[in-house]
């Protein structure tokens, strides 16, 4: 690890100056801290924003659901407005990690997870979201567990979030402020794909903070859940996992809400697959045609191809069990 500072900010003013200045923010710390042992990250300034007033789930006045930044995953995912409203959300979160990393990790810190790609972590492989220009090991080396969707010739790594692919299904926003003031942007455009710019992974500007994320009012009912596959049942990340999120009213199926995880270089959105689903009633059938779409645009690596059918088995499994049949 090589040496830092550290400040804790007391308010969010010393935080945004901190951060206007370099500083990295952190919080619950679970990925940083790892990734600085690693040398990995070598951030010169960490800035502590355990103290800021980010915490806290509230409904808002139109029906949705504030999350606090600094909410961790535990409680958000035990809540009881978001295991009513969007059991998606608390699955999702309590697929992930162990339970000791959910009681220190933050909703925020979530969302701003860098990858778990093998190549990303260890220092000697060329990689360019570490080393822009370096190259990618992963793209000729051992890559079953990286993206077929949103790859780039520059970068190959998946996004590790499950949380993220719920608010991805759920068209979400992120809270954000910095020394310029507050804005809120849209999930979708949040997280970057890689592109030409690989190092670049959010839609944030020097010193903002994510203050909170927004899940909007849907239309009720809404049935939703997150189902996710992967090697061992505990602590491993998804070879692919889908969000879906239903309303259906007079057997027919209003709106849908549908993205995948473990295939993406960011949580993936599903349109061709919501689209196929909306005016439709739920069968059998249904499910198996629109999950058919799932895949569409992917771009199988030597030994990731079989992720395209497991993502659509993965995608139809959870229209079933979301959906149920009429």
């Amino acid at each position: 690890m090589h040496p830092f500072a550290y400040t804790k900010a007391m308010n969010t003013p010393e935080a945004l100056d901190a951060g206007r200045r370099g500083g990295r923010y952190i919080a619950g710390g679970t990925t940083l801290v790892d990734l600085m042992r690693e040398t990995v990250e070598r951030p010169g300034t960490l800035v502590d924003i355990s103290a800021l007033p980010l915490r806290g789930i509230t409904v808002t006045r139109s029906g949705g659901l504030r999350i606090g930044a600094l909410v961790s995953m535990a409680e958000a995912a035990a809540h009881t407005a978001v295991r009513a409203a969007y059991p998606v959300v608390s699955q999702a979160l309590e697929l992930s990690a162990s339970a000791q990393l959910r009681n220190m990790a933050t909703i925020g810190g979530n969302i701003m997870q860098r990858t778990r790609c093998t190549y990303f972590r260890d220092v000697s492989a060329a990689c360019n979201k570490r080393e822009p220009g370096s190259g990618c090991a992963a793209r000729d080396g051992f890559n079953r567990s990286h993206a077929v969707l949103g790859t780039s010739d520059q970068c190959v790594a998946t996004h590790p979030s499950d949380l993220a692919v719920a608010l991805a299904a759920l068209e979400a926003t992120v809270q954000l402020l910095g020394p310029d003031g507050e804005r809120t942007v849209s999930f979708a455009d949040f997280l970057l794909q890689p592109g030409s710019t690989p190092n670049r992974e959010q839609a944030l500007e020097r010193g903002e903070l994510i203050t909170a994320v927004v899940i909007p009012a849907h239309p009720r009912p809404l049935k939703s859940g997150y189902l996710k596959v992967r090697d061992r049942q505990s602590y491993e990340f998804a070879l692919t996992s889908a969000a879906v999120a239903l309303h259906i009213r007079g057997g027919v199926i209003r709106e849908a809400g549908v993205a995948a995880g473990g295939v993406g270089t960011v949580p993936w959105k599903l349109p061709a697959v919501e689209q196929a689903l909306i005016g439709e009633r739920p069968s059998d059938r249904l499910w198996s045609e629109a999950a058919g779409h799932a895949a569409d645009g992917a771009r199988p690596l030597t030994h990731n191809g079989f992720k395209a059918e497991l993502l659509k088995r993965t995608v139809e499994r959870q229209l079933r069990t979301v959906g149920g049949t009429e």
